[in-house]
């Protein structure tokens, strides 16, 4: 064991404004990523990575799997993610001969893993859950060939193993029509050096990281109402990036993901203002496949009221991320 001290603190969580007022648009959102920027630490590393640890043990088919052709891919992918864990947060992780060592945690891990399969062991080492797309030929969709995901958002990972892009995506409204093809043409032109990153968001009545299920609800939950949404619900944003391994030509699709419970708005009006306008701007078929109907109409209360009392009181409108 190490006598290197950890860390005394990492940075908080970033404060993503995703939402925005304004007409309803289905868009891949993608904006290019500086490399350095590809991964991203903060004050909650010790306990997700615990609660993946947890998640391994308890559920271990519900939080990887990874087909036979995804190995070459995997192996790339976590020799990719090591060089960038050790140059850019040095403080937290340190390599002695083939021994890989978490500072903060105090984990341990042998370099090639001696048991683990190396996507599963590269989604043990950051908050991101990792998914690697496969191409099997030109011109072919790229299929989600290895998974390592603790943190879904409502959606089995196993359902989706070994299915394309557009069959992954099946379920979101709009998506097969208007950004299909549009996607596949992304992964196609994605370059090696060229990583992006997308904003996703959702309202949830749980804070829980691991909900493999829930979309689609319908039914009134009456326990939610104008005057506790704040307490009760939850904004979850996703961080997403794509970066293509250079060798196996394989695409890693990151998902980080953020809680915060709608009531951190309060005093911050131009944000509740947007997010009730965007919500209000959502078809039907989207709030529907977002579960929005159980409790939209006692969000929306709140959040009018919130930005009206926050701007009478004076405080400063926030800035968007």
């Amino acid at each position: 064991m190490s006598a290197f001290p950890p860390p005394s603190s990492l940075p908080p969580a970033p404060d993503y404004a995703p939402f925005h007022a304004g007409p309803f648009s289905l868009a891949l959102g993608l904006h290019p990523l500086a490399e350095r920027d590809w991964i991203e630490m903060d004050d909650r590393f010790a306990a997700e990575l615990t609660e993946k640890t947890h998640l391994s043990h308890e559920h271990p088919d519900e939080v990887f799997a990874a087909l036979p052709e995804a190995s070459e891919g995997a192996a790339e992918l976590l020799e990719l993610l090591t060089t960038h864990l050790l140059t850019y947060f040095p403080h937290v992780y340190r390599q002695q001969g083939d021994c890989l060592e978490n500072l903060v945690t105090r984990q341990l891990w042998t370099l090639p893993p001696d048991r683990l399969h190396p996507l599963d062991l590269a989604g043990r080492l950051v908050q991101e859950d990792l998914c690697l797309m496969q191409q099997a030929a030109p011109d072919e969709p790229y299929r989600l060939v290895g998974a390592s995901v603790h943190f879904p958002t409502r959606w089995r990972m196993r359902d989706k193993l070994g299915l394309p892009l557009t069959a992954i995506h099946d379920p979101v409204p709009g998506y097969a029509a208007q950004l299909g093809a549009k996607t596949d043409k992304y992964f196609e032109r994605l370059k090696a050096n060229k990583p992006s990153w997308r904003i996703n968001w959702s309202i949830l009545d749980a804070p829980a990281l691991f909900q493999p299920t829930g979309h689609g609800r319908r039914g009134l939950n009456q326990e939610i109402t104008p005057q506790n949404a704040g307490e009760r619900l939850w904004l979850r944003m996703e961080r997403q990036t794509l970066r293509r391994l250079p060798r196996t030509r394989d695409v890693v699709f990151t998902i980080r993901v953020y809680v915060h419970p709608i009531a951190h708005l309060a005093r911050q009006p131009q944000r509740a203002a947007d997010l009730a306008a965007a919500l209000r701007a959502l078809p039907e078929a989207t709030r529907v496949y977002k579960s929005l109907p159980p409790f939209l109409d006692a969000l929306l209360a709140w959040l009018d009221r919130a930005a009206t009392i926050a701007e009478g009181t004076g405080s400063r409108r926030s800035r968007h991320s």
